[in-house]
């Protein structure tokens, strides 16, 4: 079932994760005051990451407020077309660790590690095709969801206007697979307000799917903890076309 998105902010950055200014206390003190029924806590990882267990802590002992749920996260990056991710080996995602693992392309998944969007826009100009790059890119993402527990897709397809294409591009079956992949491993999809992504036709393709989606808008400052007008907009949307 598809969560009301509006009513969720499950991409909250703040004390611990780099350069996130609010306190986590702050964080989820706004969340009840924006009228959320949850938000989740986030911390970046890598490989070489050993604050995870600290992160939990922290978060665990923050007091409780009713009718507010408050989950934990860790965002990873995609580093290669296998959909490789940047992730501690020891991670912990379920019982005993984070509720979700955020799964996120800040680079293009290239074959011999990520590449920076220089570098991408770079390969397009000396020939490399834009469709064999959304196929790369949506293959990383669908192996990706496979490789650890509890995934969710953070600001899916983000990285598309820094490497010059449009989400206009997909075709139905590279939103099939993803809609489909989602569902297997149980990803939810976040619709990212900072990132304005995914835009309203990747939204209603997935809603219609099934796939379970959630508001997130990558916050690092208490202040804009679940304000969304974009996330707004696509629950609209949905809603307007009577998909759940």
């Amino acid at each position: 079932m598809t969560v009301e998105l509006v009513r969720t902010d499950h991409h909250v950055h703040c004390t611990g994760s780099g350069g996130a200014a609010g306190s986590t206390w702050a964080s989820v003190a706004a969340a009840r005051r924006a009228g959320l029924e949850s938000i989740r806590l986030v911390d970046p990882v890598h490989t070489s990451s050993t604050q995870v267990p600290d992160f939990l802590a922290r978060v665990a002992a923050l007091p409780r407020i009713p009718g507010l749920e408050v989950l934990t996260g860790v965002e990873a990056t995609i580093l290669d077309a296998s959909g490789r991710l940047d992730v501690p080996a020891d991670l912990v995602a379920g019982a005993g660790g984070v509720d979700r693992v955020l799964i996120a392309a800040h680079r293009f998944p290239g074959p011999d590690g990520p590449w920076s969007p220089a570098r991408t826009v770079a390969e397009i100009e000396r020939g490399l095709h834009p469709q064999d790059v959304l196929d790369v890119l949506v293959t990383a993402t669908v192996r990706a969801m496979s490789t650890v527990d509890r995934p969710q897709l953070a600001h899916l397809f983000s990285l598309l206007p820094r490497i010059g294409l449009h989400e206009s591009a997909l075709t139905d079956d590279h939103l099939a697979a993803i809609a489909a992949a989602a569902l297997r491993t149980g990803t939810t999809v976040e619709v990212n307000e900072k990132w304005r992504c995914p835009g309203p036709r990747v939204v209603l393709h997935l809603a219609a799917a099934g796939v379970t989606l959630v508001g997130g808008t990558s916050s690092t400052e208490a202040a804009t903890v679940g304000r969304y007008s974009w996330v707004a907009h696509a629950a609209a949307a949905r809603h307007l076309l009577g998909v759940r």
